[in-house]
């Protein structure tokens, strides 16, 4: 038994203790006694502010997406179906397909030919043939989102504009698809139409909600719920959320700008180290070719890969924030 058998046994092992700690651990039972004692105290209190915010907790609890968990448990290639959508390309499962399948095969074919390792020709094959489009569609439906979320305020503006003249909220929504271009055109397109054709609105917004994943238009569904509950002036309400999401949108920018040194510093730390290998092994492959043909330096090279991996996620997480 080689050294990279016993490299991969020991990561085996490490995976299903890993595994198995998650399985049986089971749920924290102070959370849970915590989360029943607040249950209690919404149930049986007089303030209007905590009717208010167990209302809140219940829209909240009610309209979380159910796509992901049926994804979770058991049909992944819808949770991949609705990823590929939320991008706004067309993409189909069958083309996602055929393109990680063919990317895998041409980068492995290339390493293989360069090299003549296969296990690391096969292993980058899959790494790149699996990454790269995920990649790709993870930046699609971050620009998206963007773009949304850059024109979904002036939306509700104009909802707001629209109910005070006098107009219902169907018909507003109508103004509002064909006003706004982009993507906030586009999904309000798709609420009108599923109202037309039957469905209920709050049915049509929890389907786009669903659907985006998008915190700003759960706020939108959450605050339209809350107001059919406990009634109110709509339009001053959706005034207050457009203010809302147009700070949170100046919070998140600033907090880019303070973070952008620490995120370029990341990226030259995290890079460096790759460039430095490849332009090396253009040079001179035989000086560090040995990274692909003696079991200790491969053994070594992964190493430095897990960890250098380790250290991009922690300071991936030390420069994300949540708003």
């Amino acid at each position: 038994m080689n050294i990279i058998q016993l490299t991969l046994m020991a990561g085996g092992i490490l995976a299903l203790l890993a595994i198995g700690y998650v399985l049986f651990s089971g749920p924290d039972a102070g959370k849970a006694s915590q989360r029943r004692l607040q249950q209690v105290r919404y149930r049986h209190s007089d303030s209007t502010d905590t009717k208010v915010e167990s209302q809140l907790k219940k829209a909240i609890a009610a309209r979380r997406p159910t796509a992901y968990k049926v994804a979770g448990s058991g049909s992944r290639i819808e949770a991949l179906a609705n990823r590929l959508d939320r991008t706004g390309k067309g993409w189909t499962l069958s083309q996602y397909a055929y393109a990680s399948l063919g990317l895998g095969f041409v980068v492995a074919l290339l390493l293989f030919l360069r090299s003549g390792s296969l296990p690391l020709s096969l292993g980058v094959g899959i790494l790149v043939g699996a990454g790269l489009p995920h990649f790709i569609v993870n930046r699609a439906i971050k620009k998206r989102t963007n773009n949304f979320n850059k024109k979904f305020p002036d939306a509700i503006e104009l909802l707001v504009r629209g109910l005070r003249s006098g107009l219902p909220v169907t018909e507003t929504l109508s103004v509002v698809a064909q006003e706004v271009p982009g993507p906030v055109g586009e999904e309000f397109k798709g609420i009108v139409e599923r109202t037309k054709i039957g469905r209920t609105m709050e049915e049509s917004l929890q389907a786009t909600a669903d659907r985006l994943g998008i915190a700003e238009f759960n706020f939108f569904c959450i605050t339209l719920a809350i107001q059919r509950e406990t009634g109110g002036n709509l339009a001053e309400t959706l005034s207050n959320l457009s203010d809302v999401l147009r700070k949170r949108a100046q919070m998140k920018l600033k907090i880019k700008a303070m973070s952008s040194e620490s995120k370029a510093s990341a990226y030259i730390v995290g890079s460096l180290p790759f460039i430095v290998f490849v332009l090396i092994y253009w040079v001179n492959p035989t000086y560090i070719g040995g990274f692909f043909e003696d079991d200790r330096l491969i053994v070594t090279g992964l190493g430095g890969l897990v960890w250098m991996s380790i250290g991009g996620f922690i300071m991936a997480k030390m420069v994300s924030f949540e708003i």
